[in-house]
Formats: structure tokens, sequence, C-alpha cells
């Protein structure tokens, strides 16, 4: 709960601050994207019925998350729960795609996929198509009235804005670093940890995301005291604890390429990837992306 309101606190007092204050824009952006960044956790609590013991509450909060984000409640839950369901698995993932179709730097415009995925699978239940059509209709309605009342360019500097970092913040911490290298679909190593209390904070326990996966019920804050607990279990089954970009060669190459270009291929000797490098004339060019394609390779050997 506590998470809850600082963060519509937090987005109150940017706003007061942009038409009563005189805090520079660097403070109003910092400010919004913190607000908005804590409720990204708190969202992502609600959907796993975590944020609190009591549901109707529990509901409140990650509907009220969703709209101080620009999310939908019931697309966010749905989809989210397929992650869980099919951890790096190319087809039926819908964070497999955010982390592996493109750079890590465009990595925020890849989750409106999510919404794409949404309704291709048809995820919704019983009254969630409506709650997102009522979630969907204040976000346009915002939208609309900052366009009349010309309020545009606090909707962009403190809503948009952040929100697009918030969306890099979670592309990166919680789909690209915990899944890499994107292979596995063991329970046990599909995930990894990387422990560091500072990190902890920073990124709200989501440098535990193997112990989040294992047991999704658990609240953030409580990651930590699960890993800790469990650690001597995850020794024995291999979970990778480490954040693995800088261990080999290999790992650092391919978060270079992760970086700058990021899409990756699934298939060893066909796919899309090749049959649109084999359409470039030139023969040296069309050898090295070939040989690209095979060294970022993260299908089954």
């Amino acid at each position: 709960m506590g998470l809850f309101f600082g963060g519509y606190i937090l987005a109150f007092i940017s706003i007061y601050q942009w038409y009563k204050g005189d805090w520079p824009l660097p403070l109003l952006v910092a400010t919004a994207f913190l607000a908005l960044h804590i409720e990204g956790t708190v969202i992502h609590d609600a959907c796993h019925k975590a944020a609190h013991p009591i549901p109707w509450i529990n509901q409140l909060m990650g509907h009220g998350s969703a709209i101080l984000l620009g999310f939908s409640f019931p697309v966010f839950t749905r989809v989210h729960l397929q992650h869980h369901i099919h951890v790096n698995d190319p087809k039926n993932d819908p964070d497999h795609i955010v982390s592996t179709f493109g750079p890590i730097w465009l990595i925020a415009p890849r989750f409106f996929y999510h919404e794409i995925f949404f309704f291709q699978r048809k995820l919704w239940r019983k009254y969630e198509l409506l709650q997102w059509g009522i979630e969907r209709s204040i976000f346009i309605t915002i939208i609309l009235a900052g366009i009349k009342f010309d309020f545009m360019n606090l909707v962009y500097n403190l809503w948009f804005g952040p929100a697009l970092m918030v969306g890099v913040t979670l592309g990166i911490f919680f789909d690209y670093l915990p899944h890499r290298p994107f292979k596995s679909r063991n329970k046990w190593i599909n995930s990894r940890v990387y422990p560091s209390r500072f990190m902890n904070i920073l990124i709200m326990g989501q440098n535990y995301h193997l112990i989040h996966h294992l047991w999704p019920s658990i609240p953030w804050f409580e990651y930590k005291i699960a890993y800790e607990k469990t650690k001597p279990l995850l020794d024995s089954k291999g979970s990778p604890q480490r954040v693995g970009i800088f261990e080999s060669k290999k790992d650092t190459y391919n978060f270079l390429y992760d970086l700058l270009l990021g899409v990756r291929s699934h298939k060893k000797r066909k796919g899309r990837l090749r049959k649109i490098i084999n359409l470039y004339p030139g023969i040296k060019l069309k050898k090295y992306l070939l040989r690209l394609i095979n060294k970022t390779y993260i299908g089954k050997d």
C-alpha cells in the first residue's frame, strides 16, 4: 500500500511543481520517473495477487497502478502469466519477443506487442475486456483533454517521457538480463539471480528474478530473504547466480550484439533472417551477416 500511494503522491507533486513550483525540468522528470517506477512493482505484484492479501484491494492497486503507467491491468496480468508458463518459448512467451526482437535501446516500444498478444490469444476472462475498455478510455480521454486544454507539454514531459524510461528499465531488468541467453526452459535455470543489496533496492528485487519465477506469490521485498534461504538448493540445481554479461567472450559478444542489433535467429539452417540475408547480392557482406546470425543463434543446438 505504501508504494502504491507513494507513487501517486510523487506524481501529484511533479504535476503541482510543473504549474506552481520552481523545480527544474530534470528534477520534475526524475520525480515522475520514480513515481512510475514504483507503480511498476505494484502492478507486477498485484498481477500475482501479492500486492495485498485482501483480493479487492489487490485488484484496486493493480488497476490504479495500471492507469498511472498507461497500461491495462488485464493485459498486463494475462500476458505476464503466459510469460511465466512459457519462459523462453519463442512462440508462446510474449516477453521473448521483447528481449530478442531488436536492440536493447529500443526495448520499450516492443512492450506494445503485449496488447497484440492479449487479443491474438483471446486471454481475457469474465469482465476483463470491459476493464480493458475502461482503462483505455481513460488513457484516450486524458490525451484528448490535453490537446483541448493545452497541457500536452506536461503529458509529454511528465508522463510519456518517464514512461518510456520506465519501459527501458522494465525491459532490461525484468526481461532481458534475467532470462539471457534465452535458451533454457528448465525452471531452475530459465532465469537468473545476481545478488546485490544496492540493486535489490534500486530495481525492487528483480535482481532475484529466478526466485520470483520459482515462487511467484512472494512479494518483491521477500525475494532476497527467500534467495538466502534457498541458495544451497539453487547451487545444487546449477541455477545461474551472476549477471552473465562478461563471463566469457561469447557472453560479451552477444551482449554487444543485443545492445546494437539484437534480432536473434531461432533456427540453425533455415529461418526468416537467413532468407532475408540471402536476398542481398553482395557475397562478402552476405557471408559476414550469416556468420553473425550463427554466432547469435539462440535456438536448439
